[in-house]
């Protein structure tokens, strides 16, 4: 069959049967039933939060942990995108429906193609067809049609190292789509104490790559599903100048993603003293001009808030080691910081205004 490829698959054929030939043959050729076209489902992850969302929900969290130990995701599969902007290789497996959600068989046939081809086409859409299904599990269907969770279902067949293994992939899109999965699998608490192990290396991934990119939002948006709790947070103590650097040189989109990041280690008294000595240019204070856009200010104010509410312990402010000089700690406790919070009173945003006055007689 014209060498080592070849061979796989008629290994793969032989193993899998003919479901596995099946599920490789509505990989490749991207078709649903009937011969209608496949539409894009690119994972999605739990990181967004969305617009309305009340004072109390401002804090960055993706997630919320409900009995059991799973999650309450806050997001869903995309719809269908415009026809001139679908490419076939960011296809999902299935149409989308309550029977095409995979069962446990066929998830465990889904990771053995994904081990074992190299096909980038392939590995893209299997990745995206588990990203997807472990979302829509959650999401979509009923919890009384569910047999099994399917989240849980793939980290029983051992599939989260083989797709935490995809994001050391040269391809750029692979390595995305392999976050994307992780973005939805972490949503599951037992989940994200297999994901832990991959956090430093998806870290260097973030700090390291192109700015503003598809990967490194989507790193971004997994740290931040990875600190819901404060489980794991104290892992990135050493990322956090890191993550200032790129909240002050990103785009929005990167800007609201890292504040979200920021705002869930804002909340964990334990950080604290490793935000405030983080070394933040003195640029970060023009995040509280009054033109900057809402999702933004409204975070950096909540960040502040957070903060000073942690600086005390049962009405006392805790004890302060010293910072240096070039510190968060003396952005936040300067008079200019003080003086552009003041100055957000009369902002025309009522949300900003309300947040205001709740910030300032902490100053």
């Amino acid at each position: 069959m014209g060498g080592p490829r070849g061979a796989g698959w008629v290994a793969a054929g032989l193993l899998l049967g003919a479901g596995a030939c099946y599920c490789i043959y509505r990989l490749t050729r991207g078709r649903r039933r009937g011969d209608r076209e496949l539409g894009i489902r690119s994972s999605k992850s739990a990181g967004a939060l969305e617009e309305g969302t009340s004072e109390g929900q401002l804090c960055g969290r993706s997630a919320r942990p409900q009995t059991g130990g799973t999650w309450e995701s806050q997001w869903s599969k995309t719809s269908q995108p415009d026809e001139k902007t679908e490419t076939p290789k960011n296809k999902d497996l299935t149409d989308g429906s309550y029977d095409d959600v995979l069962n446990a068989e066929q998830l465990q046939k889904l990771l053995y193609l994904l081990e074992s081809t190299e096909d980038p086409v392939i590995i893209e859409r299997a990745l995206i067809t588990l990203g997807n299904n472990a979302a829509f599990s959650v999401n979509q269907i009923p919890m009384k049609l569910v047999t099994g969770i399917t989240f849980a279902i793939i980290r029983e067949l051992g599939g989260i190292p083989i797709v935490a293994n995809k994001i050391n992939h040269s391809n750029q899109s692979i390595k995305e789509k392999a976050l994307n999965a992780l973005n939805n699998l972490s949503v599951n608490v037992e989940n994200q104490i297999k994901i832990k192990i991959y956090i430093s290396q998806v870290c260097e991934d973030v700090f390291s790559g192109p700015l503003n990119s598809a990967v490194q939002l989507a790193g971004l948006t997994l740290l931040t599903n990875m600190t819901v709790t404060n489980d794991h947070q104290h892992m990135l103590h050493s990322y956090i100048t890191d993550l200032f650097q790129v909240l002050l040189t990103g785009n929005g989109n990167t800007k609201v993603q890292v504040l979200k990041l920021l705002l869930n280690l804002s909340e964990n008294p334990a950080m604290t003293e490793g935000l405030l000595r983080a070394q933040v240019d003195s640029s970060f204070l023009s995040l509280y001009d009054s033109h900057v856009a809402k999702e933004i200010l409204l975070r950096v104010l909540t960040l502040f808030q957070n903060i000073k509410n942690c600086l005390k312990i049962e009405g006392h402010l805790a004890v302060q080691p010293t910072f240096t000089e070039g510190s968060l700690f003396f952005l936040l406790h300067g008079e200019e910081c003080a003086q552009k919070i003041r100055a957000l009173v009369d902002h025309h945003d009522a949300e900003v205004k309300e947040k205001v006055v709740t910030i300032i007689p902490k100053i």
